[in-house]
């Protein structure tokens, strides 16, 4: 798998053989609920970056919260990229409001523009600069929906000495002709791994507990629940923490656009009873 680590036999002649494989510290997976299977993307990731839009296709943010889900769960450090910068409009989403929602997580946000590498960010402290910072020494994987830009950023990361096949047939908004594979790229002061866009991403192979657990900050702020143990969090839950927070209150907000992202994924995991994920 992309990112593995293996020992090479000394070749006899131009042909290298693979004599073993060695452990992972990590995978990067997606599960694929009609195939009942689980696809692995890369191995031995330090850092999952998130690449999103602030152009076309439109910003999605459940497909954010779900894949920081996976690298919460994993324990993995995530970066988010609001790329295609110069073509944001304020009128359309708040990428202040959606960095900020994020703080309990830790994870950071940067602006960048990958057509243009000298952009200096307007909204965000963190801009494509900072990003090449953040990379150095680690293996990266990015992921993101469909037609985001991965290639393109990837290709200026590398100061444009790699030209991946899928930025050059990208169809921005379509995600026609996107990656369809994983492809490790190296940038000499980091390891880049772009991987295949996507639509949706599914959690539904989580049990409840295990959503929970992906949510650190819900379940950090649902502990707080007079009963915490079994509180659905609903207007008329007694003693419900996110109930008792004061509407007026930025915090607040950005609390219960997380809570609500967490109970439309929990509609999903709800479909499946925990104890056939557990077998």
């Amino acid at each position: 798998m992309v990112g593995d680590y293996v020992e090479l036999s000394t070749p006899a002649s131009n042909d290298w053989t693979i004599t073993q494989v060695l452990d992972r510290k990590n995978a990067i997976w997606r599960n694929i609920p009609r195939e009942n299977k689980k696809k692995v993307i890369a191995a031995n990731v330090d850092v999952m970056v998130v690449v999103v839009s602030a152009g076309k296709p439109d910003y999605k943010r459940g497909l954010v919260d779900r894949y920081l889900a996976r690298a919460d769960f994993w324990d993995i450090p995530a970066f988010v990229i609001f790329n295609k910068m110069d073509l944001y409009s304020p009128e359309t989403f708040d990428v202040g409001f959606e960095s900020e929602r994020l703080k309990w997580l830790d994870v950071e946000c940067f602006e960048a523009s990958a057509l243009d590498p000298s952009y200096n960010p307007r909204y965000l402290s963190h801009g494509f600069s900072d990003l090449v910072t953040k990379l150095a020494g680690k293996t990266a994987v990015f992921v993101g929906h469909s037609g985001v830009g991965k290639s393109h950023l990837i290709t200026s990361l590398t100061g444009g000495e790699v030209q991946l096949l899928s930025g050059e047939l990208g169809s921005v908004g379509k995600g026609a002709h996107t990656t369809t594979w994983a492809e490790l790229i190296d940038a000499k002061d980091f390891i880049l791994i772009d991987s295949p866009g996507v639509r949706s991403l599914s959690l539904s192979d989580y049990t409840r507990e295990e959503l929970l657990q992906s949510f650190s900050d819900i379940q950090e702020f649902a502990t707080k629940c007079q009963f915490s143990s079994n509180c659905r969090h609903e207007a008329n839950s007694k003693g419900c923490f996110f109930q008792k927070l004061d509407p007026a209150e930025r915090d607040t907000e950005l609390i219960l656009s997380r809570l609500d992202s967490y109970k439309k994924v929990l509609e999903e995991v709800a479909n499946v009873p925990d104890w056939q994920k557990k077998s």
